[in-house]
């Protein structure tokens, strides 16, 4: 389906006591990994968006109380030598989730249709083919028994002029800003233009696009949150494991004494 990111751009502040909501959302999210460990289900976390739109802020905040052992972050770069002699759907691949765990992507096969078409890394035939494929795969993912959560964090270009300005002048996040971020800047007509055909193409009925206004931090992060939350709650049963009746005999011989309850 169409979607106008201009209806994403009004920056609009959180209301409320942000860090006590966040706690809150936090909370729940640590109680959705357990979950997924318990259920030994399987997510899939993807996200896109502009340089400094504040992704990386968002995952932060996401895996703040998940046990590091059951979930993983993928940083996407330009693909390796080895990755660019095979299918570019390959490296994710060898990236998705066991049973029991959450795969976080801080950018994703949507390379494909994004960078490497502006930038003319795909010819406009395989990026073109890359919309069946794309979809195919998450499908496969889908019916293989994993949730995909899809988020394209959007900021205006005034937005992104003030945070790149404000990574140089602070000396410990100019690492944050290189030479390709501005020439991805300049080019921000054609982006917008590849962006509009990959939600038209694959905003998927099994895995929607979710776009946040990132022009105010707290606010995204905890749009972003939330949204997560609500659609792995869908996924994943919320029911704790019962206790096992010898762990429990084994327990009360040993801490019994600890224990309350029958």
């Amino acid at each position: 389906m169409a979607i106008d990111l201009r209806q994403f751009e009004r920056g609009e502040k959180f209301e409320g006591d942000y860090e006590t909501a966040l706690r809150k959302l936090q909370d729940r999210l640590a109680r959705l990994q357990v979950a997924h460990i318990v259920h030994k289900r399987r997510s899939i976390i993807v996200f896109e968006g502009w340089d400094a739109a504040g992704k990386g802020g968002i995952i932060q905040r996401l895996t703040a109380l998940w046990d590091p052992r059951y979930f993983e972050v993928w940083p996407i770069a330009a693909p390796s030598l080895p990755e660019k002699e095979r299918h570019f759907l390959w490296r994710f691949w060898n990236r998705l989730p066991e049973a029991g765990d959450i795969a976080v992507f801080d950018r994703s096969w949507y390379g494909r249709v994004l960078v490497e078409r502006v930038e003319g890394f795909a010819t406009e035939a395989q990026w073109r083919r890359g919309y069946d494929e794309i979809n195919e795969f998450e499908a496969q993912q889908k019916d293989d028994g994993a949730a995909i959560v899809k988020l394209f964090v959007h900021i205006t270009q005034h937005t992104q002029d003030e945070r790149l300005a404000r990574r140089l002048e602070d000396p410990w996040k100019r690492w944050k800003v290189n030479a390709e971020d501005f020439r991805n800047r300049a080019r921000r007509p054609d982006y917008l233009k590849a962006l509009d055909d990959m939600f038209a193409h694959t905003d998927t009925r099994w895995a929607p696009w979710k776009i946040i206004d990132g022009n105010n931090k707290k606010s995204a992060r905890m749009a972003a949150l939330t949204y997560i939350a609500d659609r792995l709650e869908a996924h994943v049963p919320m029911d704790p494991p019962d206790l096992d009746s010898k762990l429990m005999d084994t327990a009360m011989q040993v801490i019994g004494d600890l224990i309350n309850g029958d």
